[in-house]
């Protein structure tokens, strides 16, 4: 049988990409670098320890006292928990016993399996896994004078309590994993200063309070509108759903979700997104094609370091073109005013691209890509 032959690197190879998940950073990360991708890990939040959770405690207790009419558990991963910390302070039989009694509604198969897993059975689920179907259902019913208890995970729910409490329903909020702000803020402020140098080629967000505690870091480091123009132009914000790119959209930022809003799609986009981004050029005989920490040479992946990128980036701005030492020295990050950094960077460049042909000097003048003649013209303005 005949197998295509591949490159050996992933489509994500040469790209860097920013986590800002604390839940299941480990799974992302794991499917990104699997892929290729250099990864740098800031998480924006931290997850309360369920058993430390006193709210959650108390809406457990005031679930079990005050049984509500309904009950809408929205994550597997969320109702598994909030039964495990039950069980840990001594309530799980209890509380099982009580949700016997009332109507569940699992919003997709994932969670229905959850709650199946407990002992229980759900009323109805939808296939779509949308909350917009399950609010649309409570409503078509009728909700008014009803008690509705909802497992709530961290994520906002726009719009979606309080069409219930328009509709005349009490609803009480079940905190499954609630945000706190990272005990350790470092890792946030280096993705920020990464964001704005432009070292990162996109940036996954899988829940709309970490994409919102990024935002307020900025704000608070006086970064916001730098923050905000590289995400807008430069660097890939990708979520996983519209709900957790509100933040974002909020200000004026647009982002890319994959259809299905699962980690896998999620990375899926990512492969088919930022391979489309790069630019290629015909060079030397060789499709050189620039990406954010490598360059591939006719599918040969080439590490590049950053001086080198500088330089890079900066010739394949007008392809062809012999761009000056000075205009190279400016690009160069932290450069001085010696124009030997130029020789030195564009040195070490030749040598990791591996081609040295690619570049050509031109005496006195500068340097510039050596484009191919057939290329010229339509690169010429480029």
């Amino acid at each position: 049988m005949y197998e295509e032959q591949r490159p050996d690197h992933g489509p994500l190879a040469g790209f860097t990409v920013g986590v800002t998940a604390a839940r299941r950073a480990d799974e992302l990360g794991v499917l990104l670098q699997r892929r290729g991708a250099a990864v740098l890990h800031a998480p924006a939040l931290r997850i309360v320890p369920l058993a430390d959770d006193s709210e959650l405690l108390a809406a457990t207790k005031e679930i079990i006292e005050q049984l509500p009419d309904i009950v809408v558990a929205t994550t597997a991963i969320g109702f598994r928990g909030w039964v495990e910390a039950a069980d840990g302070w001594g309530l799980g039989d209890e509380l099982l016993a009580r949700l016997g009694e009332v109507r569940i509604l699992a919003r997709g198969p994932k969670v229905k399996g959850a709650v199946r897993a407990a002992g229980l059975t759900e009323e109805w689920s939808p296939s779509s896994e949308s909350m917009a179907e399950v609010l649309d259902r409570l409503l078509e019913e009728g909700v008014d004078g009803l008690r509705i208890a909802i497992q709530l995970h961290g994520e906002p729910l726009p719009g979606f309590v309080e069409a219930l409490r328009e509709g005349g329903a009490e609803v009480v909020g079940v905190p499954v994993y609630r945000w706190m702000p990272p005990e350790d803020i470092a890792p946030v402020d280096r993705l920020l200063d990464a964001t704005i140098a432009r070292a990162l080629d996109a940036v996954t967000f899988t829940s709309a309070p970490a994409a919102a505690s990024l935002l307020s870091r900025a704000e608070d480091r006086g970064l916001l509108d730098e923050v905000l123009a590289a995400l807008s132009h430069d660097v890939l914000p990708a979520c996983v759903g519209p709900v957790t790119a509100l933040p974002l959209q909020s200000r004026g930022v647009d982002t890319i979700q994959p259809e299905r809003f699962r980690l896998g799609p999620l990375v899926q986009l990512l492969c088919q997104e930022l391979p489309g981004r790069a630019r290629a050029l015909p060079v030397a005989g060789h499709r050189v094609e620039i990406r954010g920490h490598a360059v591939l040479v006719d599918d040969d992946l080439k590490p590049v370091p950053p001086a080198g990128m500088a330089l890079l980036r900066a010739l394949s701005r007008r392809p062809g073109w012999v761009v000056a030492r000075a205009d190279l020295l400016r690009a160069l990050p932290g450069s001085g005013r010696d124009e030997h950094a130029v020789e030195t960077a564009m040195a070490r460049l030749r040598t990791a691209l591996g081609t040295p042909k690619l570049i050509q000097t031109v005496v006195k003048r500068g340097y510039r890509l050596a484009l191919d003649p057939s290329a010229e013209t339509k690169y010429a303005d480029a």
